[in-house]
């Protein structure tokens, strides 16, 4: 995102600076203000200074608003490229003091663990539709299932079972890391019922697990890869009318996530013969010298040197999505090619967004319909 200038603020900052004009200026209008390429934030209020504070990689991650002479109005105008989704904050300074809060002009927010941003989308950007319930699919159900790992000790799995399940069928088995935070900030139950619903992709049973200490268990441990393939699996298989085969099995995971998913698979090649990949934090060090991620990565760097150096065929299929306003870009992109060498069916994909739920979340239908497709595919593509 780089300045320019746009046409709204522009007549308006030349305008008259009347109370009326103001006021004017911001009925029935959506903020930010989209014209073409160009995007532009505005605050209305008593400030010594507004900054706008957003997660673009390679960018000045804070950039200063100006305020129209005479007015309580500050402004700063960019350029957006098309389709792009960008999640921001603004940092407003009175009295020395700065205090970060989500747009008050914007109603859009994304939700994650640690709050909310508020929401900018580019021209040409457009909030897919099957990520709301469809009054015509019919919900799976959530249950609880208690697990006693061998590794872990009692873990606790939330277990999507599609809208028609039947116990004298076989299901597809997809495993998610940090599932619970795929349902609360992804969608992923109401795109599951809307995916098998359209017959997109077939109805599977879904595994939700986390991790008290997932920076530590997600990063490379030996321990987690036990836990998922001679705990988690098996003990659903036990339970559940699970498909055993390679190809009936997926591994999914975003960030962290996505490298537990990924390290787990190369300790145990042809166990899950699909993988979801997203923003896989994937350093690595092999070009360059030093690991400038600090030291929880450590082991991810391990990991992903390997990798490069010895890739094996862990897996039949390979999705991978990453956001190019994301640092982790340029891992992806680079070991995407070394996955690929390997022989195995590797699909990248890429868009204009960031390191957030909403991302992985606008990814899901073409992964999981990539990976298991459904009898619609299987028709009509």
């Amino acid at each position: 995102m780089v300045r320019m200038s746009a046409r709204a603020i522009t007549e308006f900052a030349q305008g008259p600076r009347t109370a009326e004009a103001v006021d004017a200026f911001f009925a029935g209008r959506s903020f930010p203000i989209v014209e073409g390429p160009a995007i532009t934030f505005v605050f209305r209020g008593a400030a010594d200074a507004i900054h706008l504070k957003h997660w673009v990689f390679g960018l000045p991650s804070s950039q200063q608003l100006t305020r129209v002479d005479g007015t309580d109005v500050w402004y700063l105008t960019l350029e957006l490229p098309p389709s792009s989704r960008v999640e921001y904050k603004l940092e407003v300074v009175r009295g020395g003091n700065g205090e970060w809060m989500q747009d008050p002009l914007n109603p859009r927010k994304a939700r994650d663990p640690f709050g909310a941003n508020s929401v900018a989308h580019g021209e040409g950007y457009e909030l897919p539709t099957w990520i709301y319930p469809d009054p015509e699919s019919r919900p799976g159900k959530i249950d609880e299932l208690v697990l006693d790992s061998k590794v872990f000790g009692r873990r606790r799995l939330e277990i999507y079972l599609p809208a028609r399940f039947r116990r004298t069928r076989r299901y597809p088995l997809m495993v998610v890391h940090d599932g619970h935070d795929y349902l609360r900030y992804a969608a992923l139950g109401t795109i599951l019922d809307n995916l098998m619903h359209r017959l997109e992709i077939p109805d599977m049973i879904v595994a939700m697990t986390s991790s008290p200490d997932r920076l530590v268990e997600y990063a490379n441990d030996e321990r987690h890869a036990r836990f998922i393939v001679d705990d988690v699996v098996p003990q659903l298989e036990r339970a559940l009318p699970v498909d055993s085969r390679p190809q009936a099995r997926c591994l999914m995971g975003a960030s962290f996530g996505a490298v537990a998913a990924l390290s787990t698979a190369y300790r145990r090649p042809g166990f899950f013969g699909r993988l979801l990949l997203q923003s896989g934090s994937f350093a690595f060090t092999d070009i360059g010298d030093r690991n400038h991620r600090g030291p929880l990565f450590d082991p991810v760097v391990a990991f992903v040197n390997q990798l490069r150096a010895r890739p094996v065929a862990m897996s039949e299929r390979i999705f991978m999505s990453c956001g190019t306003y994301e640092s982790l870009i340029y891992e992806n992109r680079s070991l995407s090619p070394v996955l690929e060498s390997t022989g195995m069916d590797v699909r990248y994909v890429e868009a204009r967004d960031g390191h957030n739920w909403e991302n992985w979340r606008d990814r899901l239908r073409e992964g999981l319909s990539w990976l298991f497709p459904g009898p619609f595919l299987f028709v009509y593509e």
